[in-house]
């Protein structure tokens, strides 16, 4: 394949998410041609949205004892949110989604339809389309979960580098800046994060891939990928000890 049009696919803003009316604001994409631009613009469409008029709006469910509400915020019907909960505005949670107990969601982010977010997770600066998962006591900061992508339990999307110097994606060998110093990672549309693997500042997962569990990526992941550790199970025999009280 021409090196010239992998670089074009590997931040095309089509390639990694094709179902576009699984988003809650089709005008949203209006002007953006790359994956990474998506999130740039949620700070100033939420202030436009939901700050300058000044919502808070719950349509939704409140199961068990209140969840923290600050900021603006609006929530749609059918969506359920859990006892300690947290939610700091400017936040949009769409239909039918739920928001399990101890989760945290920071400013700045887009929750579409049918998303979840699992027990004690924290969800920062991020936009999820409908059906995107994220499960127990994960992080997942600055980034762009596809239509029915699934981030599994403990995963980590680091989202700043040790130097605090701008994320970057490399293409044909050279480095393209993504303009910001906080990015986590770029997750297409039906692909997997397993459970405790880690994603580097910068990285873009195709569509359809599979990260697999206790795995580290970085860069660019073509679609259609399994990434994983080619690792040893050694099996010794020892001693039966007693344990100390």
């Amino acid at each position: 394949m021409n090196i010239d049009r992998v670089s074009e696919m590997s931040v095309s803003l089509n390639y990694y998410f094709k179902k576009l009316e699984r988003f809650p604001f089709p005008d949203y994409f209006d002007g953006i041609s790359e994956a990474c631009e998506i999130l740039s613009k949620s700070g100033a469409y939420l202030k436009k949205l939901l700050t300058e008029p000044g919502i808070c709006e719950n349509n939704g469910e409140l199961r068990g004892a209140p969840p923290t509400l600050y900021g603006n915020y609006y929530i749609g019907e059918g969506t359920v949110i859990y006892n300690g909960v947290t939610v700091i505005g400017p936040v949009y949670i769409g239909e039918n989604c739920e928001i399990m107990p101890g989760a945290v969601i920071r400013p700045n982010t887009v929750i579409s339809d049918g998303c979840f977010v699992g027990h004690g997770s924290e969800v920062k600066h991020c936009v999820m389309f409908g059906g995107a998962k994220v499960a127990s006591l994960a992080f997942v900061g600055d980034s762009v979960l596809g239509v029915s992508s699934r981030v599994g339990s403990g995963v980590i999307t680091a989202n700043r580098k040790f130097d605090q110097t701008n994320a970057s994606i490399k293409l044909s060998g050279i480095k393209k800046d993504l303009g910001t110093d906080y990015f986590g990672c770029i997750l297409g549309d039906s692909s997997r994060l397993g459970a405790n693997s880690v994603t580097q500042p910068g990285a873009h997962i195709g569509p359809y891939s599979r990260i697999f569990p206790l795995t580290c990526v970085r860069g660019f992941i073509p679609e259609c990928t399994a990434v994983y550790n080619k690792n040893e199970t050694v099996f010794e025999k020892i001693e039966i000890t007693e344990l100390k009280p």
